[in-house]
């Protein structure tokens, strides 16, 4: 049992408009995602199934060629390996959940999110 504190973790700056803190297990990532609007998550895939959870702001998610707000107290599911991205339609704080984990997180190899 491992017991933590959002507010006592530091924050990864992946950007100017893009932070966030994740807490990992082993088979499921939860991470608070820090976007300012305009902030723009590029297209991507990955294999984790992803619930994101809005719990300030909002997010247009484009899935699948399919355009979706996502607003506070709505929740999305992203099925493994469909590409998506998102944009930050006004200041807003997400909670993902990622299972499988997303190694490429840990390992730092995430440069998409970096630039």
């Amino acid at each position: 049992m491992e017991l933590y504190n959002w507010d006592a973790m530091e924050k990864e700056v992946m950007n100017d408009k893009l932070a966030r803190r994740f807490v990992t297990g082993e088979k499921a990532m939860l991470a608070q995602i820090f976007l300012k609007k305009g902030a723009l998550v590029p297209t991507h895939q990955h294999e984790s199934e992803q619930i994101t959870y809005i719990l300030e702001g909002a997010l247009l998610f484009r899935v699948e060629g399919k355009e979706v707000t996502v607003g506070k107290g709505q929740v999305l599911l992203i099925p493994s390996n469909v590409p998506h991205s998102a944009e930050a339609l006004e200041d807003t704080l997400d909670l993902d959940v990622f299972s499988p984990i997303r190694q490429d997180w840990i390992d730092k190899d995430d440069a998409y999110l970096r630039r």
